[in-house]
Formats: structure tokens, C-alpha cells, sequence
């Protein structure tokens, strides 16, 4: 033994798998997934996203049976967005009883009741012009919007949605949403709020998947500025306030820090949104084979976990599940 070495050797605790295994801090497991799908008008629809490899446009009848297959892999929850028929100024089809995402819950939740279903509330997917709201002198109109917003949220309440997921950044929308919710009878319905979600460059290819990119201007008069972090916390602690029961920091990866202090902040359960333009990047890299995709992905998943998320939405779910089985 050389004279003076240190009896501590951090080494001991990393010398096999078995005892890496046995000491590691944080695990990521399939039932803290929630699958984000993306549900069109037709039957028998199932588009590859070109931009994001493996994710899909379904119909429902296809969508119900990924849903199954989700269920198989162990993944206990899914996320819902809705493609419309046709869109207007107002998204009129986002509140309809006959809505994509309305329709689509039903059948889900009649095939396969034991999923739970959270539904995606916004306007931007049903607007001819892809905002996320009324838009009135060319910008939109807060007030106007929340109100549509908590009708769009009783729809999807009335069609069996376990949680409203509001994603618009409306300012108020959470209160008129759990007042909205409770006046039609649906107390049991839970709200996860889009609460500190940042105007970030990282939705690239979900508004592909979505068809959702604004006609002109953009969002940052009502998602966060990415430079600010103190902000976010004002946003969350008036979520809870206003009665959500799971609050959500979008994107991830650029945000691990924004998740660290909310988890230091609140005890309250929180949602990470691992977004499209993190998922395309670690595929793009993966097809050029820069990078081992697998692993990647499985680092980038325990890193938002890491960082304090109890819930990780993501597009990896499947093959993360798949993996972890």
C-alpha cells in the first residue's frame, strides 16, 4: 500500500454492474412515463413525422391500438393532440363534443380504461392562424381564450379525460379551468399545468407533428423568455395556487435547472416535457451513428429525473420501455 494513499476509494462503488446497480441514486422507471400521441380525422391513418422518427399522425382507431401496445409495455399514461378536420379563428372544433381529441378519449377509454388519458388544452392546433388563443389586434386576448379554454377543458372532462393539461400560457387559465371543471361535476378531474413553459426553439418539429406554427409573429407575449429563471417560479407558485395538482417545466434538457429549483421550492408532483427538438437531435445524431442512441436517450432521461422530475413526458417511451423490461 503506497504511504499516505487514502483508505477512501470512490472507485470500490463503480467496479461492477452488480454494485453499480446496487448504489445508483437515481432510476428511471416505465411508469414514470407519459406518451405524447397525435390523433387525426380518417381510419386506418398512421403518418410517420418526418422530423421526428418513429412518432406518428394516427387515427383513432389506430390510436387505440398503439394505446394497447402502450399499455403492454407498461406505460400507464398518455398524453393526447388533436388534429382537426378544419380549423377557424377561433378553433371551434377544440371545444366540440364531436372534437379529434373528444372522440378519441372515448374510444380509449372504452378499449382501454386502465390507461390514463391526459389531454393537451390550447387553441394553436385548431386556429387558422396557430396561435393559442382568440387573437384580437393582432395578439391574443387572455381573457377571451381562458374562457374557451376552461369550455375546452369540460369537454374532455365530459369524454373521460383523467387530467386537463393546459399548454397556452394564458395568465388565470388554471382557476377558470378548476372552477370550470367543478361547476360541471368534475371534481376528480385533474389539472397538470403547462406552468413554466419557456418560447423555446426546441418545438421545431412538433409543429410539423402538430400543424400548429403560427401564421405570423410568434408566442414569447405569453410563453417564458428562456433567460429567466425567478419568473418561472412566479408561474408555478400561482399554478398551485390556482389548484393544479402537477406542475410541468417544458422543454427539459435546456431547463434541468428551472426543474431543480421548482423541486427544491414545492412539494408538489412535477412533470418535465421532453420535447421534440431534444428528441430529433439525439435521432439525427444516432442515424449519422455520432452517437449511441440508447444510451443517449437513457442519459438524457435520468438527468431530467436527476434534476428533480417525478414524471418524464417524452417521445422515447416506447423504446425506453422496451429496454427496460
Amino acid at each position: 500500500m503506497n504511504a499516505g494513499f487514502p483508505s477512501i476509494r470512490m472507485r470500490r462503488n463503480r467496479g461492477s454492474e452488480a454494485i453499480r446497480e446496487l448504489v445508483a441514486e437515481t432510476r428511471v422507471n416505465v411508469t414514470d412515463f407519459i406518451y405524447p400521441l397525435f390523433v387525426c380525422h380518417g381510419s386506418g391513418v398512421k403518418r410517420e413525422i418526418a422530423s421526428m422518427p418513429g412518432t406518428y399522425q394516427m387515427s383513432v382507431d389506430e390510436t387505440v391500438e398503439e394505446c394497447r401496445n402502450i399499455r403492454d409495455l407498461g406505460i400507464r399514461a398518455v398524453l393526447l393532440f388533436g388534429l382537426p378536420e378544419s380549423k377557424d379563428e377561433t378553433g371551434s372544433e377544440a371545444i366540440s363534443p364531436d372534437g379529434i381529441v373528444q372522440r378519441a378519449v372515448g374510444a380509449i377509454k372504452k378499449s382501454v380504461p386502465e390507461l390514463l388519458v391526459v389531454t393537451d388544452v390550447c387553441f394553436c392546433e385548431y386556429t387558422n392562424h396557430g396561435h393559442c388563443g382568440i387573437v384580437r389586434d393582432g395578439d391574443v386576448d387572455n381573457d377571451a381564450t381562458v374562457l374557451l379554454l376552461a369550455e375546452q377543458s369540460v369537454s374532455h372532462a365530459a369524454a373521460g379525460a383523467d387530467i386537463i393539461a393546459p399548454s397556452d400560457m394564458m395568465d388565470g387559465r388554471i382557476g377558470a379551468i378548476r372552477a370550470g371543471l367543478d361547476q360541471a361535476g368534475h371534481r376528480d378531474t385533474g389539472i397538470l399545468a403547462y406552468s413554466a413553459k419557456f418560447a423555446s426553439s426546441f418545438y421545431g418539429p412538433f409543429r410539423d407533428a402538430a400543424d400548429s406554427t403560427p401564421q405570423f409573429g410568434d408566442r414569447k407575449s405569453y410563453q417564458m423568455d428562456f433567460r429567466n429563471s425567478r419568473e418561472a417560479l412566479r408561474e408555478v407558485e400561482l399554478d398551485i395556487q390556482e389548484g393544479a395538482d402537477i406542475v410541468m417545466v417544458k422543454p427539459a434538457l435546456a431547463y434541468l435547472d428551472i426543474i431543480r429549483q421548482v423541486r427544491d421550492r414545492f412539494d408538489i408532483p412535477i412533470a418535465a416535457y421532453n420535447v421534440s427538438g431534444e428528441y430529433a437531435c439525439v435521432h439525427a445524431a444516432s442515424e449519422r451513428k455520432w452517437v449511441d442512441g440508447d444510451r443517449v436517450m437513457f442519459e438524457v432521461l435520468h438527468a431530467i429525473k436527476r434534476a428533480g422530475a417525478d414524471i418524464i413526458i417524452t417521445y422515447h417511451a416506447k423504446r425506453a420501455a422496451e429496454l427496460l423490461r
